[in-house]
């Protein structure tokens, strides 16, 4: 009987199954994420995230994310920020490189443990969300029920986040997967709704592409931070407050966006490899 060996990782809440894929690899599929995502007959995660051998000799690790329906997501913040733990574990680096579909992402780990991930420069015309037709990502013509105007924003995946005046009252649940797969969105999109409560703070809640309701999103505040900033309604740092607990975010210089946080390493254990076999 073979056993693969993993990791149960969350960043506020968010939460993945890491899979070391660098010294003893096993083949996992879209079907096999599934799997192990179910919370019912797998491990569950809102994330699978396998660790490989860098292609870019300059990272650590070459990250890939996928999600519970099988789809490979090119970015995640604090699925990073989890990763960024383990390399520090094990290297006692406290500068890190990570790589990603999105590109290399450079974290660091202060002497509290709380890491910091540079998300790179957040990507803002309509080419490069994507969208579907020429649109102004300031004010994007996007509404389901009493939802409308968004700003998109691509944090290495794509983001629509709505300012609301209550965050808690919408429902998430029935309009996030509409507009997840609005005919807007070629690549589908994450759906974030914030309310702005001062000029220092902003409530979020996500809708995540592939995933559902999340109780935090790295990408996704990193995203609201950029959009708000964008509207006027604050500064270029700010604490995001997800379901989850808070998030640090930054835009300095309207350069390269700065997302810290905590990270907790839940249990580590072994599955039957015939688990993956359906």
């Amino acid at each position: 009987m073979t056993r693969i060996a993993f990791r149960k990782m969350h960043g506020l809440g968010n939460d993945f199954v890491v899979l070391d894929q660098r010294r003893d690899p096993h083949p996992i599929d879209a079907a096999a994420a599934r799997v192990l995502a179910d919370r019912h007959t797998g491990i569950g995660c809102d994330q699978l995230l396998l660790l490989e051998p860098p292609r870019d000799a300059r990272a650590q690790v070459f990250m890939r994310i996928l999600n519970p329906d099988g789809s490979e997501a090119e970015a995640c913040g604090n699925g990073t920020r989890c990763v960024a733990r383990l390399l520090a574990a094990e290297s006692g680096a406290r500068d890190l490189l990570i790589e990603t579909a999105a590109g290399l992402l450079a974290a660091t780990i202060d002497r509290d443990g709380v890491a910091t991930v540079d998300m790179g420069p957040p990507r803002l015309s309509w080419r490069d969300i994507p969208l579907a037709r020429e649109t102004d990502t300031l004010h994007v013509p996007l509404r389901q029920g009493p939802l409308g105007d968004a700003v998109c924003t691509n944090m290495g995946n794509p983001h629509a986040t709505f300012f609301v005046a209550d965050a808690e009252a919408i429902d998430l649940v029935a309009l996030g997967p509409l507009l997840e797969h609005d005919p807007l969105f070629p690549e589908r999109a994450n759906i974030g709704i914030a309310t702005v409560l001062d000029p220092q703070t902003i409530r979020l809640r996500m809708w995540e592409r592939g995933v559902g309701v999340t109780r935090a999103c790295g990408s996704g505040a990193c995203a609201a931070l950029v959009a708000a900033h964008r509207r006027g309604l604050c500064g270029l740092r700010a604490t995001v407050r997800l379901d989850g607990g808070d998030l640090a975010i930054a835009w300095p210089e309207r350069g390269h966006v700065l997302m810290s946080g905590p990270t907790t390493l839940s249990f580590e254990g072994s599955f039957d490899a015939a688990l993956l076999a359906g």
